[in-house]
């Protein structure tokens, strides 16, 4: 039986914001979970679209974030990775879209066959250097794959998630003394977006 490391960091990973393309404001219920989960650092994964949500993000804890392909308001000052050292493990953060040629030929890809996360996989790869665990976004759908000695990890979007029946979420990374990473996906319900503003679920 295996011992498991003891608990030395937790991290909160999100993604997608859209604030105010697609949504006015945060989900309802994300700065409450942030909290009750006690992360002591954000990611942010790109396509945050305006720097107040970094600004109430902060109020919770420090923010790292990467730009996503809809962050014109982050240009020239973040860059589309960021690599991070988190209690001794490299962290790569990225967007995942990469740069505007592959974003568009993604949306090609995309409009022909639909999301298939083995269209990312390679590119991911080849951008997160020597880095453990590959955090990225842009995909609205939660990921967690371990492979070849590395966790790639998707929280989903935080504020568009219910496109393609899947809700709104945010992850939860978790470091362990053994140098190993726990993920976690925690949905956001209770709202649904209605003309960019979220409303209660009956």
């Amino acid at each position: 039986m295996s011992i498991r490391g003891d608990l030395i960091l937790k991290i909160g990973v999100i993604a997608d914001t859209h604030i105010p393309d697609r949504a006015l404001s945060l989900h309802p219920g994300l700065i409450s979970a942030l909290r009750a989960a006690q992360v002591e650092r954000i990611l942010h994964a790109g396509d945050i679209c305006t720097a107040a949500v970094i600004a109430e993000l902060e109020k919770v804890a420090p923010v790292d974030l990467v730009r996503g392909n809809r962050d014109w308001a982050f240009r020239g000052k973040n860059g589309w990775v960021a690599q991070l050292n988190l209690a001794g493990v490299p962290v790569a953060l990225m967007h995942g879209h990469i740069n505007w040629f592959r974003y568009l030929v993604d949306k090609w890809h995309y409009i022909r066959e639909g999301y298939q996360l083995q269209r990312y996989l390679p590119r991911l790869i080849a951008a997160a250097g020597d880095a453990r665990v590959v955090v990225f976004g842009h995909t609205h759908h939660p990921v967690i794959i371990h492979m070849d000695g590395r966790l790639f990890f998707n929280p989903g979007s935080a504020g568009f998630g219910f496109r393609r029946n899947l809700n709104p979420s945010w992850g939860l990374l978790r470091f362990l003394s053994d140098g190993i990473v726990e993920g976690e996906i925690h949905e956001l319900g209770g709202f649904r977006l209605e003309d960019r503003n979220w409303i209660p679920v009956s």
